[in-house]
Formats: structure tokens, sequence, C-alpha cells
């Protein structure tokens, strides 16, 4: 199944191009967070959103026309397997999509790019290869640390 994602979280920027298919790529040389850099993400949310629930809709399709009737018990078992992985990835991409509607939201409150533990702007490079983040890369390197500190202890 051929997907626009590297991994559950990353965009293939080339399978999402038509969401924003005038050409327009945001530049720090404009107001941060103006209203055509929103809109711009915006599309960029939805399209990956609606990637998702198409993909999900396309392994529910698949899990009720294949049945596990394999009659080695080998081919049964990497069948299952291999459902296993599939169901595993699409409960991620559901929790993603809770990611991408709190970052919709954020768009609408108006809070959108912005680090939710400084307050700083997020690098538009940093939201044109991740959307939904919420930290600045330093913001997050700074959490990820303590996380790990907090683990060892």
């Amino acid at each position: 199944m051929a997907t626009a994602y590297n991994r559950v979280d990353q965009i293939d920027p080339a399978a999402l191009g038509a969401a924003n298919d005038d050409g327009y790529r945001p530049s720090p040389e404009e107001p941060f967070m103006n209203p055509r850099q929103q809109e711009y993400f915006r599309a960029k949310l939805l399209a990956w959103k609606d990637a998702i629930l198409r993909e999900s809709q396309g392994t529910l399709s698949q899990l009720q026309v294949d049945s596990l009737r394999e009659a080695d018990l080998n081919d049964r078992a990497s069948s299952e397997t291999d459902w296993s992985i599939e169901l595993r990835t699409r409960d991620r991409q559901r929790k993603l999509i809770g990611k991408i509607e709190a970052a919709l939201r954020r768009i609408d409150d108006g809070e959108y790019g912005y680090c939710e533990v400084t307050g700083e702007p997020i690098s538009l490079g940093r939201l044109e290869a991740r959307p939904i983040a919420t930290m600045t890369v330093e913001a997050q390197e700074r959490h990820e640390r303590n996380e790990k500190i907090s683990r060892e202890d």
C-alpha cells in the first residue's frame, strides 16, 4: 500500500503537494504566521489528516475482504504478524490525528507556530517538516534531556 509518510508522523512533501498547489511556500521575509502562512499550514494539516483517514479506510476494507484462511500454519502466522504491524501503525496514526486536530485548533486560536514553553516562534523549516510541532528545536531538546534524566532516576 503506497503511503504519504516515511514514518507515521513524517510527511512526504511530494505526496501532499496538492494541498498547496499554488506554489506558495512560507518565507522568513514575510510576517510570521500571517493569514497566508496560517492557511498554508491549515491546508497541509488537513491534507495530512485526510490521507491518514483514507489509508485507515483502506486498511479496514482490506481487513473485511481478507480473512486469515491460510492452510499452512507458517503462512497464517506471517499474515497475522503483518496485520498486527498494520493495526499498530493505524493506532499510532489515530493518535496523530489528535495532534493534527490540536494544531488546527492552535491555528484558530492564533497560537500556532509559537513554542508552548518559551512563546518564541517555531522556525518555518521545523513547521514545514513537522507541522504538529509545539516547541522550538531548543525547547524540545531541553524537554527530551529532562525526560531522559528523570527516567534514569
